[in-house]
């Protein structure tokens, strides 16, 4: 699904360089972000602390992804190095993303923080 990881590509983007406008777009009005922290961001709350820097992404490296096509709902799976403010992490991920009209968006995220190896 090339335009799913197209869209992956472009909201990552977005969050690196607080692109507001289109996480307004990629985002769907009824997402549920589920931080590794069990935080719990709704799209509002979700753009707000990326512009205000609440939520700095500096990077984010993502591997393993994998695509599943369910027709109007696509989930992602994957893992990716996160680089948040101070914080450095890596985490596994689930993020779906639902059809509506003709437009994909974002609805839910799930993200599970991988241990540090001792």
């Amino acid at each position: 699904m090339e335009e799913i990881i197209a869209l992956e590509n472009r909201r990552i983007e977005a969050m690196t360089k607080g692109d507001v406008a289109a996480l307004e777009e990629i985002l769907a009005d009824d997402l549920l972000y589920t931080h590794t922290t069990a935080r719990i961001d709704t799209k509002a709350s979700f753009i707000d602390a990326v512009s205000t820097g609440r939520s700095n992404y500096k990077s984010i490296e993502r591997k393993d992804v994998k695509i599943r096509d369910f027709g109007d709902t696509a989930v992602v799976t994957g893992q990716a190095k996160f680089h948040v403010g101070n914080n450095k992490f890596e985490a596994r991920y689930i993020d779906v993303y639902a059809k509506r009209g003709n437009a994909w968006q974002m609805v839910a995220w799930q993200s599970t923080r991988v241990p540090d190896e001792a």
